[in-house]
């Protein structure tokens, strides 16, 4: 059984879509946030306030790391990609939430 901690943040949510999207492979932050639109069917959408100092914790915790690279169409961008540290994180966020959820459902299923 997992049990939800009590102590997760709710940036925990954008934790887990970033950690997410990243396990595809590395991005920048703009094609994060597309991603997370796109797959969510726009039902989801991450503004740069909250995308970037997500980001700037997650690197600061060595969950991702990043690099200055330069794009296809010539513009520096800091290139986002998964730690080994990110992915065990990764799937602990994710089996809360997949815990989180079967509760919900249940209650919801009960009501």
């Amino acid at each position: 059984m997992v049990v939800v901690k009590r102590h997760e943040k709710p940036q925990a949510a954008l934790e887990l879509l970033i950690l997410k999207t990243l396990s595809n492979g590395p991005n920048h932050g703009f094609g994060i946030a597309l991603h997370i639109e796109e797959t969510s069917s726009a039902l989801l959408r991450v503004e740069e306030g909250s995308l970037y100092p997500a980001l700037h914790r997650l690197e600061k915790a060595d969950f991702i790391e990043a690099e200055w690279q330069v794009t296809d169409k010539g513009r520096r961008a800091r290139i986002y990609s998964l730690t080994k540290d990110g992915r065990k994180r990764l799937k602990e966020i994710e089996r809360g939430w997949a815990a989180l959820s079967e509760g919900v459902r249940r209650v919801l299923g009960w009501a």
